[in-house]
């Protein structure tokens, strides 16, 4: 990013994410070895990719800088030798790529603390270009620039698909009289003498390849040069001095001012090898404020005095080192992976037993601080609790935050960790039927259950559990059917026999008028007429009796004498016609 020379301009940095450091297991046999990453764009194997193809890859954790070298050979460095691209996944290479040639990527990955690693990272084969390319445009000077260095080198943009640029300088429009017609493989060029003074120069640049020049006439670019000046000497940095540590996030970079310098082009890289975060960007002043640095990095500054003369010769890196923050880091000395975000366990689904009213969730999550928040269907949040523990009373999507306070040199801020996650709504399985059929290889069982839930069937309490609702190839006798909620609401279980049984009658009804569970009843897996049931009768839990009802009728609705009874568990008893007699308790939820 460049500013003017005018006024002292002001360059903010762009925050970049600083990615955490991921380590493979011990089983692995590598422990402590970065993951290599791999190609995104293009792909390694494909095959007809556009020669200015941009390359990029997928994100490595916790690495300084990559570096990346592109050859025709593995591991070959005949393209592009090491070219550092601090945290950037995506590279242009700036001269395009040779066509119908295998191109082979390496991507190092550079770290401060540990030595690089090496990943031949894949290979994929250009295009055969059959066009010929567009015309360039000037870089530097710009087109109209005034007072440039008789001495500055000049230099355009790559057009895509070119192999070699034919360069023409006059002093006059179309004119060759300073270089005439020089053939360049690169997008630059150095004049081997010194341009005229107080002069008007005109550049044209004419793209070409295998297939023939740019369309004619490709423009004319023209700069005036200005008067000779002695070149300005070196600065150095006084805020923050080279080598300074726990540099505050937000600073303003502050150097010496050198006399008879016009301007100074500053850079700013991750590594010493790229200037990610700002690439010559020219200052009229000594200072410029800078914000957002990341936290827990070392930053290297190159600051290069500037005049009509030309730059300053032999200007030297520095380097300073950011606060803490919360993105982990490598322990230099124990070479441990240091993070202050709390780590989150905590599940995606969470079940709301409709059988057991709110959920009550309790997290066992290590932090500072909680807070649960319920996404709402307009991509707003409602915090619903700031503390270890929260009740949910309806389904819907959540997301759970947790984090730590951190003190670090002049600030006190949070770092947090969090997830989004579903509450689905499940209950107890009602087992509302089971056919028994004797075959000639054994007993088909078949057992239904009723509910919101996702259940599964079991012979013993202890499984092992299904999730087929059928069971062949029985041995004849009685078993006992167990059907579970996977999402944890409960265990139901109910005899295959054909006699009356506790399971017979519901556990739970809930009379609030939904039309669901409204009335308790006898719910038979057999036929009524099979055990003749006569009558039941209800007691409140000192063994008062409440009332009598049919086994044929709608049921209890939880009423005495037309007043709505509380919640609460009650007692009922139930004979047959033949003196079986059959207790048990049930539960009213209001």
């Amino acid at each position: 990013m460049k500013t003017g020379t005018n006024g002292g301009r002001m360059v903010k940095v762009l925050k970049k994410a600083l990615y955490t450091v991921c380590f493979l297991y011990a089983g692995s046999g590598i422990y402590g070895q970065l993951v290599c990453p791999t190609l995104t764009a293009p792909m390694d194997g494909d095959v007809n990719v556009p020669v200015d193809i941009s390359i990029s890859w997928n994100p490595v954790n916790g690495i300084t800088s990559y570096l990346i070298s592109i050859g025709t050979t593995p591991g070959g460095d005949d393209i592009l030798n090491r070219a550092g691209v601090g945290i950037d996944t995506t590279y242009q290479p700036p001269f395009g790529l040779p066509e119908n040639t295998v191109i082979y990527v390496t991507i190092t990955l550079f770290l401060f603390d540990a030595a690089d690693v090496i990943c031949n990272v894949g290979a994929f084969s250009t295009e055969n270009v059959v066009t010929t390319p567009a015309c360039t445009t000037l870089e530097f000077p710009m087109d109209g620039a005034t007072d440039v260095d008789i001495g500055t080198q000049l230099t355009w943009n790559y057009a895509p698909r070119s192999t070699g640029y034919r360069l023409i300088l006059g002093t006059t429009p179309g004119g060759n009289d300073i270089l005439d017609e020089t053939i360049m493989t690169f997008v630059n060029f150095d004049p081997p003498s010194n341009l005229p003074f107080d002069t008007e120069i005109f550049v044209r640049i004419i793209p070409f390849n295998e297939n023939g020049a740019a369309p004619d006439p490709c423009p004319d670019y023209s700069f005036t040069t200005g008067s000779v000046s002695e070149i300005p000497n070196c600065t150095m940095l006084t805020n923050p001095v080279d080598g300074t540590i726990n540099v505050p996030l937000a600073s303003t970079l502050e150097w010496e001012e050198v006399p008879g310098a016009e301007g100074y082009r500053v850079s700013i890289g991750t590594s010493p090898t790229s200037n990610d975060i700002l690439d010559k960007g020219v200052f009229s002043g000594n200072t410029a404020e800078l914000l957002d640095f990341l936290p827990r990095r070392t930053f290297f500054v190159t600051i290069v005095p500037f005049n009509d003369g030309g730059d300053a010769v032999g200007c030297v890196q520095e380097s300073f080192s950011t606060i803490l923050g919360c993105d982990p880091f490598i322990d230099s000395a124990s070479g441990e992976l240091i993070s202050f975000s709390p780590q989150i366990d905590f599940p995606d689904v969470v079940s709301l037993c409709l059988n057991d009213g709110p959920a009550r969730v309790m997290s066992n999550d290590q932090a500072d601080g909680y807070r649960w928040f319920r996404l709402n269907t307009d991509d707003t949040e409602t915090l619903i609790s700031q503390t270890s523990e929260v009740r949910f009373s309806e389904e819907g999507s959540y997301r759970y935050e947790i984090f730590n306070t951190v003190s670090q040199p002049g600030t006190v801020f949070e770092c947090s960790s969090s997830k989004e996650f579903r509450v689905i709504s499940s209950e107890i399985p009602d087992i509302s039927d089971i056919d028994v059929m004797e075959l000639a290889n054994g007993l088909r069982i078949v057992v239904q259950a009723r509910g919101i839930g996702d259940y599964e069937f079991a012979l013993a309490s202890n499984g092992p559990f299904q999730d087929s609702n059928i069971f062949e190839n029985l041995p004849l006798g009685v078993y006992t059917i167990f059907v579970r909620d996977k999402n944890g609401c409960g265990l139901a279980e109910r005899s295959s026999s054909n006699g009356l049984s506790p399971d017979d009658f519901p556990k739970f009804f809930t009379p609030n008028g939904d039309g669901i569970n409204d009335f308790w009843q006898y719910d038979p897996v057999i036929d009524l007429e099979e055990v003749n049931l006569q009558t039941i009768y209800i007691f409140n839990r000192l063994g008062a009796l409440l009332t009598r009802i049919d086994p044929k009728s709608q049921g209890w609705d939880g009423n005495l004498d037309g007043v709505p009874l509380p919640s609460s568990d009650y007692w009922f008893k139930a004979k047959s016609s033949n003196n079986q007699e059959i207790k048990g308790h049930f539960s009213l939820k209001r």
